[in-house]
C-alpha cells in the first residue's frame, strides 16, 4: 500500500502539478488520459529505479506496466525480492 502512496503522489506532484490525491484515481489510464507521454515513462522509471531499488528492463517498459498507479505498484510489487 505505502508503494502505491509513493508513486501516486510522484504523479501527481510532476505530471498533474499538484498534492490533490483526488484529481487522479489509482486506476486511470496514465497513457490513455494524456498524463504521462514518452518521456514521462523514462522519468518514472528512473524514480521508480531510484526509489524502490529495481531495475526495469526496455522490454517491460510496457503499457501493461505503466499504464496506471495500479499496474505500477503490481509492477513493483513483482520486481522486489521478497
Amino acid at each position: 500500500m505505502l508503494d502505491l502512496q509513493c508513486i501516486k503522489s510522484f504523479v501527481l506532484k510532476n505530471f498533474l502539478f499538484t498534492d490533490d490525491a483526488n484529481a487522479l484515481s489509482d486506476s486511470t489510464s496514465l497513457i490513455g488520459e494524456g498524463i504521462i507521454d514518452s518521456t514521462g515513462i523514462l522519468e518514472l522509471v528512473s524514480y521508480l529505479e531510484e526509489s524502490f531499488g529495481i531495475k526495469v528492463t526496455d522490454e517491460e517498459m510496457t503499457p501493461a506496466n505503466f499504464d496506471s498507479i495500479q499496474n505500477i505498484a503490481a509492477f513493483i510489487g513483482r520486481k522486489r525480492p521478497d
